[in-house]
């Protein structure tokens, strides 16, 4: 299945964020500008948008998830980020919330005690222009 991610960026944020009273315009946009597709998989970039958690790892500590939007929204959202501060993401896994925050703050620090994953957010972060 091929899918239009831009599409389903919209239908994520209208269908998903915005009717759990996420209003904050800024992160609305950051939220329609940040491609998730990219922090999972090749094998699950047609589930990128899916309004649940997504598995990206498995270590010997559990697995690791990408929080699905619409509580990462409504979390970052009750933080009350602005551009004057500075984000610390701690357990970034393969950086989306960070992401996110590269759009909202002065600056990210994002922290990863997982190599691979840290690697593949380093990278994919780098790709988005995000550090």
């Amino acid at each position: 299945m091929s899918a239009d991610f831009s599409e389903l960026r919209v239908k994520m944020v209208d269908g998903q964020v915005r009717t759990t009273d996420v209003t904050s315009a800024p992160l609305l946009d950051a939220l329609l500008s940040v491609p998730r597709e990219v922090f999972v998989g090749d094998r699950q970039r047609d589930l990128a948008y899916i309004d649940e958690d997504i598995r990206i790892a498995d270590s010997a500590d559990g697995s690791r998830y990408l929080m699905e939007a619409s509580p990462l929204a409504k979390l970052m959202q009750l933080a009350e980020i602005s551009v004057t501060d500075s984000a610390l993401d701690v357990g970034c896994g393969t950086g989306y919330a960070s992401a996110i925050l590269s759009r909202l703050a002065r600056s990210v620090v994002a922290l990863e005690s997982d190599s691979a994953l840290a690697q593949t957010a380093a990278s994919t972060l780098s790709s988005l222009g995000c550090g």
